[in-house]
């Protein structure tokens, strides 16, 4: 993209609050974008080859929008903790393996993606976010979802091919899980999986891909109860 359509980009994103420049293989940080003005509210830097994000992306406090996603990210930068109005992180098809705790300061976070990812550690961070409504933490190496889960805010959660082997059924104390994804990881049919079922308010389970048959699932104890959540959750969409 030429030096003319930037600078388009940039003054026409002081009118708007909205920049987006994505898919320009950079691989650094815009210098202009170093000294714009907090007047961002929606940032996409997707489809890159950034490999940091700089300090001076904290500067953005009234972002609401950011999208990271596609680039070469090995971690996503302390100083995004300080955007508190932030609604919306995606930062999927990276290389992160860690995710920052001052994130948890993000009270007005309502999805958070990072599917893609070599994140290890459930990230602990999100639980007690009171408006985060989907995390999504599919393909990355996740081996344990731990007990903390229990704070978590979310109406869907989606661990879809991880490692999984351990999930606490605490999962069944999250106040609003409606959706959980737990497909292609590595568990069993055994007692977690079944309070889970007996539990919670979950409504929706996509288990397949994991070390148990599908007979295996449909005789744990609690399954009746999970159809039923299930059936009265699919006649309210009707």
């Amino acid at each position: 993209m030429g030096n003319k359509q930037v600078k388009q980009h940039f003054e026409n994103a002081q009118k708007t609050g909205v920049l987006k420049i994505s898919q320009m293989r950079l691989n650094e940080f815009p210098s202009a974008l170093k000294s714009f003005p907090n007047v961002l509210k929606t940032l996409d830097l997707s489809e890159n080859r950034f490999t940091e994000l700089p300090d001076e992306i904290g500067k953005f406090t009234i972002l609401k929008h950011l999208c990271v996603s596609g680039n070469r990210l090995h971690s996503l930068n302390d100083n995004i903790g300080t955007l508190v109005k932030l609604e919306t992180l995606n930062a999927s098809n990276n290389l992160i393996d860690r995710i920052p705790v001052q994130l948890n300061h993000c009270l007005n976070l309502k999805q958070v993606i990072l599917g893609n990812n070599q994140i290890t550690d459930f990230p602990v961070m999100f639980c007690g976010l009171k408006h985060l409504d989907l995390l999504d933490l599919s393909r990355n190496k996740i081996t344990i979802i731990p007990d903390c889960v229990s704070s978590l805010q979310v109406t869907e959660l989606n661990v879809n091919q991880n490692q999984i082997s351990d999930i606490s059924d605490s999962i069944s104390r999250c106040p609003k899980l409606k959706t959980l994804r737990i497909e292609e990881n590595c568990l069993q049919a055994n007692e977690s999986l079944s309070n889970i079922l007996k539990d919670s308010k979950i409504c929706n389970i996509s288990a397949d891909g994991n070390l148990f048959s599908s007979k295996e699932f449909v005789e744990l104890a609690g399954y009746e109860m999970y159809m039923e959540r299930y059936t009265a959750a699919r006649k309210k969409i009707c």
